[in-house]
């Protein structure tokens, strides 16, 4: 099967194919004349790198257990307590540590944004005293920095 038809069925593109291979994830083997030839092992392998890459692991997640992708093939899990299941669970295990940390610095963020979302708004004069520039959006108040305040107007 080549590239194109290879992608298709496993519902990636050709690019990402070349660039599992690039990376050192996917090994296919050549025709005579240099194309790469998919076969049931390649389909199976790349199926494997979607699927961990879907559960959140890096490219280089998966590069640095790609002597054991494997154990993931075939009935999907590696042996309890065998040498591929441990070092895939280190892996996981850091990655999970990842989503969390990024979890809670999103959730932060998200609070903070709703925050300043329910404080009320009050119009500014655009740096007109006593009026109010139609294109001036309005400022929340008790906000720091760029929330809050407006730099000084220059006027030529």
């Amino acid at each position: 099967m080549r590239i194109g038809d290879a992608a298709a069925v496993t519902g990636t593109t050709p690019r990402a194919l070349r660039f599992y291979e690039e990376r050192g994830l996917l090994t296919v083997p050549r025709t005579p004349s240099g194309q790469r030839e998919y076969g049931p092992p390649e389909l199976g392998r790349i199926r494997t790198i979607r699927l961990l890459l879907s559960l959140g692991l890096t490219v280089e997640d998966v590069h640095s257990s790609a002597a054991r992708l494997d154990a993931f093939e075939g009935d999907g899990l590696p042996a309890h307590g065998g040498p591929a299941c441990d070092a895939s669970q280190g892996i996981a295990a850091a990655r999970l540590a990842a989503l969390d940390s990024e979890i809670a610095r999103l959730t932060v963020l998200r609070t903070r944004l709703a925050e300043a979302l329910a404080l009320p708004c009050r119009p500014t004069t655009g740096g007109v005293p006593g009026g109010r520039e139609a294109a001036d959006p309005p400022v929340r108040e008790g906000l720091p920095g760029a929330f809050g305040t407006r730099p000084p107007m220059l006027r030529p």
